[in-house]
């Protein structure tokens, strides 16, 4: 009896949403001709049959109700012909079969908003990738720790970077952990975006290139990179320890950026020796004021300040 009770509730739900969303459509909105006086405003079920290919009958029995689950396909050619949204497909996938659909892929740049973000986190190394994880942006901090080519040419995926550069290797002393975990994420996304043919290539390219890529993809490991901490040796500084946290954007691009955070006082300071470091070597427009102004001056160890940051004057903290 309670099974029923959803069922109706859900069918319920279904038919009130579907109503709502031809109500809100005129036949010009949708390519149609408009023809004849109209009882109620909005597209009638016939023309939401036909926009959709589905039979005028099924239509009419599913906003009764009186129809099963419909299958996904179905359900992505009514949010078509009703014009959905993104977030009102998911939502019509989720009333009516009660779990989200594979979010269909955007392909949009790294937003304005994302990259001042990057920029306002001066000490800390921040980038942020796609579902491939192709590097897209990354801050001034993130090139001081992985190296000016960070994010760029061979460089330019995190993945083949891990697997493929032996300097990044190295420096990772966590390196299974880290590289296993992000075996699992890109099995995971290839179970959602197995057509995307530049995904399948570069996993072709790893277990070419790694035979550790090739024995833990065969073993069908699979994870979702979200956190966690990790070792690394930096030429400069040395050891330090660092966490990591993957922030997922929600503009249907599948963007994350990937923020690193220092685990104690001495990852702290290490990271901003290198800001330091980086700061002295770099001239011209390039360099952030913001960055200078946030380095202070006990992370230099008493050595003499880079152009750019201010010496702190008396009464000033």
């Amino acid at each position: 009896m309670g099974v029923e009770h959803r069922r109706t509730q859900r069918h319920e739900e279904l038919a009130q949403f579907l109503r709502a969303m031809r109500g809100r459509l005129l036949p010009q909105d949708v390519g149609l001709p408009d023809v004849g006086r109209r009882r109620t405003p909005g597209l009638r079920r016939q023309e939401v049959a036909q926009l959709a290919a589905v039979s005028v009958d099924w239509y009419i029995r599913l906003e009764q109700g009186r129809v099963g689950m419909p299958g996904t396909g179905v359900l992505d050619a009514l949010a078509g012909a009703l014009r959905l949204s993104p977030a009102e497909r998911q939502h019509l996938h989720v009333i009516a079969r009660g779990q989200a659909p594979v979010a269909r892929h955007i392909s949009l740049p790294v937003g304005a908003s994302l990259r001042v973000m990057l920029d306002g986190m001066p000490l800390l190394p921040a980038y942020i990738v796609d579902f491939r994880l192709d590097i897209l942006a990354h801050n001034n901090a993130a090139a001081a720790l992985f190296g000016e080519d960070f994010g760029t040419g061979d460089a330019g995926n995190a993945a083949r970077l891990l697997f493929l550069q032996t300097r990044m290797r190295a420096m990772q002393l966590d390196w299974a952990h880290v590289a296993r975990e992000t075996v699992g994420n890109l099995r995971a996304t290839l179970a959602r975006r197995s057509d995307d043919a530049r995904l399948r290539e570069l996993i072709a390219e790893l277990r070419a290139g790694s035979t550790e890529f090739a024995a833990w993809w065969d073993d069908h490991t699979v994870k979702q990179r979200a956190h966690g901490t990790k070792r690394i040796r930096h030429p400069v500084v040395g050891e330090l320890t660092v966490r990591y946290d993957t922030l997922a954007t929600l503009q249907g691009a599948e963007h994350s950026m990937i923020v690193v955070t220092p685990a104690d006082a001495a990852a702290e300071r290490c990271l901003r020796e290198l800001m330091v470091n980086r700061v002295s070597s770099l001239t011209g427009p390039d360099v952030h004021s913001i960055v200078a102004q946030t380095v202070r001056p006990e992370a230099t160890g008493g050595r003499e300040r880079p152009e750019g940051v201010p010496r702190r004057g008396p009464g000033r903290r």
